[in-house]
C-alpha cells in the first residue's frame, strides 16, 4: 500500500511539475515573441528607407540607370515587410498604394520611358503626401530632392530595367 500511494504521489509530482513547466515554458515563449515583435520595425523605420530608395529611384532613371530604378522600386515594396506583421491594420494601405498608385512607375520604369516616369514620379509625391495627410502624419511631406541620398551610388550608367536578377 506504501509502495502504490509513493508511486501515485511521484507521478503526482511529475505531472504537477510537467504542468508548471509547460506553463513557464509557454510564458517564456510568449516573452520571446513579444520581444522579436518589439524589436521589429513598425512604419517609421522602414519609410524611412522607402523614402531613400523612392529619391534614389528618380536619379537612377534620369541616368539612365534602369536596373538600379527597377531595383529601387523592388526593395522600396520589400523594405515595407516587417509592418505586415506589427501593423496588419495599416499594412493593407501600403499594399494598395503600391499595387495601385505606385504601378505607374513600375510601369514606366519597365517600358524604360522617362517622360512617363517622371509624370508618375510626380503624381507618387502627391498621393504620399494625400496619404500622410490622411493618417493624420501633416507634417511629413514628400519632396523630389535636389540629388540622392545616397551619394555612393553611380546613377549615369547605362544598363536595362530587365537586369535586375529575380
Amino acid at each position: 500500500m506504501l509502495k502504490k500511494f509513493a508511486r501515485t504521489l511521484a507521478v503526482t509530482g511529475l505531472l504537477v511539475a510537467g504542468s508548471c513547466l509547460t506553463v513557464n515554458a509557454a510564458g517564456d515563449m510568449q516573452m520571446q515573441i513579444d520581444g522579436i515583435m518589439g524589436a521589429l520595425p513598425k512604419f517609421a523605420v522602414p519609410m524611412r528607407e522607402v523614402g531613400d530608395r523612392f529619391q534614389n529611384m528618380y536619379f537612377a532613371a534620369e541616368g539612365g540607370n534602369w536596373g538600379l530604378a527597377n531595383y529601387m522600386a523592388r526593395y522600396m515594396d520589400k523594405a515595407m515587410n516587417p509592418a505586415k506583421v506589427t501593423k496588419p491594420n495599416e499594412y493593407p494601405e501600403w499594399r494598395a498604394f503600391i499595387d495601385g498608385d505606385f504601378s505607374s512607375v513600375s510601369k514606366a520604369i519597365a517600358a524604360e520611358d522617362l517622360t512617363a516616369f517622371k509624370k508618375a514620379y510626380a503624381a507618387v509625391i502627391e498621393s504620399c503626401n494625400e496619404c500622410h495627410s490622411g493618417m493624420g502624419y501633416t507634417f511629413i511631406k514628400v519632396v523630389k530632392l535636389a540629388s540622392p541620398p545616397d551619394q555612393g551610388i553611380t546613377y549615369k550608367l547605362s544598363s536595362k530595367a530587365a537586369d535586375v536578377p529575380k
